[in-house]
């Protein structure tokens, strides 16, 4: 019988734990079925207002001068004087460097004297061909009297009242008087081409003078207008060279602005150019905004594009020789245009809209970049999707998708 008992108090002591549990596990609460809930995306949105607005392109110039004054040396010499620095503001005929006069002078007096000496032979040449003149016409009436002294001997030997000797005598001193004729008259032949000869002469030796005494002139370096001194390449004491570069400045409101234009847009700057619609460009924000004007193209253009040169406005500020600016070229506007942030774009022309609180996507058609009055730079889009007032998601979602469930930030 212990042995009985043994074995089933066990057994009921289970079964007892079996029947509690299932007691509480029946009187337990019920607990209600969970729900699930759609999740709402927050979002900023732009009122869609059309406007009629002009899409710009990014450019990158460099200012130069069609008039950078770049000095050389006139001649080989020794640099005496630098009075400016580069950098330096300086007004028309200032002087700005000058080489050691006695490098030049010599030349000059050489040159003078190289004129004064022909000078003087050409007035020896026309003192001696008066004289020559003169003395003509004495030969002249020698000649006649010698001819006339060989027929007076020719007929006293006739007679027998000369001798053989003086008649030859008198046809010797005849051929004297001939040659010494025929020798002035051909002296006197020959006065213009002597004439032409110095002459030609004079005028080499008064070129040499001018150009030593432009070289002169050119050995003091002055300013042919007011302007900026861009480079010096000189210093006091330096041996230079001739048409070795001393230094060279420029004119501000000369500079002009070199941008590279792609290919893709030269067609569009053709038919505004054509059209009389101003290509203007602006550069900066707030008080250093400047602003570009298109003048004109240049003469050459390779596979990349063409250069375009800008004149800088009055009053946008400064810019020196050389310096580059990054500036946005405006372009033809355009009808039915928004500016909006580059966060509306998916892709390519993606973007959504939100409709009763669900995002639609819709096309849309980049016409490029905008940039506000502030500065900021915006992209430029339309789409026939589009209607005043709709609201436009600027938020870039990473999940977003058509019918997403959204609703708009209140911008307090």
């Amino acid at each position: 019988m212990k042995r009985i008992v043994i074995i089933l108090l066990p057994i009921l002591i289970l079964m007892f734990s079996v029947s509690v549990f299932m007691s509480l596990r029946a009187s337990r609460p019920e607990q209600p079925a969970a729900m699930t809930k759609e999740r709402v995306w927050r979002v900023e949105v732009l009122e869609v207002v059309p406007d009629t607005l002009a899409p710009s392109v990014t450019l990158y110039g460099r200012a130069e001068t069609p008039t950078l004054f770049k000095a050389a040396a006139p001649a080989a010499s020794r640099v005496q004087q630098v009075l400016v620095r580069e950098g330096d503001a300086v007004e028309k005929g200032q002087l700005l460097l000058a080489l050691d006069p006695r490098d030049f002078l010599p030349r000059v007096e050489q040159a003078r004297a190289d004129v004064a000496e022909l000078e003087a032979q050409l007035r020896s040449e026309r003192i001696r061909q008066r004289s020559d003149l003169t003395a003509l016409e004495y030969e002249r009436k020698l000649l006649e009297l010698s001819s006339q002294e060989v027929d007076r001997a020719r007929r006293l030997q006739t007679k027998k009242l000369g001798s053989e000797a003086e008649l030859d005598q008198a046809r010797q001193e005849l051929a004297r008087q001939s040659l010494s004729f025929t020798s002035r008259e051909l002296a006197i032949a020959d006065h213009p081409a002597r004439i032409q000869a110095l002459e030609a002469r004079l005028q080499k030796a008064t070129a040499g003078l001018a150009q030593a005494e432009l070289d002169f002139e050119r050995s003091r370096i002055t300013a042919p207008y007011a302007g900026l001194i861009a480079t010096v390449e000189a210093a006091e004491g330096n041996q230079v060279s001739a048409n070795q570069q001393l230094l060279s400045m420029y004119d501000p409101a000369s500079l002009e602005l070199r941008a590279r234009v792609p290919t893709p847009y030269l067609d569009e700057l053709e038919q505004s150019r054509r059209s009389g619609h101003p290509m203007i460009g602006f550069a900066g924000q707030g008080g250093r905004r400047m602003q570009f004007r298109l003048l004109r193209l240049a003469g050459e253009a390779d596979p990349s594009g063409i250069d375009a040169l800008f004149a800088i406005e009055p009053g946008s500020g400064s810019l020196r020789s050389g310096q580059i600016v990054q500036f946005a070229l405006q372009r033809r506007p355009r009808e039915g245009a928004l500016a909006v942030p580059y966060s509306v774009l998916y892709g390519e022309d993606l973007a959504y809209k939100l409709i009763q609180g669900r995002m639609q996507a819709l096309r849309l058609e980049v016409l490029g970049s905008y940039v506000r009055e502030n500065g900021v730079e915006q992209l430029l889009v339309r789409s026939d999707q589009l209607s005043a007032g709709d609201k436009l998601v600027i938020t870039h979602l990473p999940n977003a998708m058509d019918g997403l469930r959204a609703e708009a930030v209140v911008d307090e």
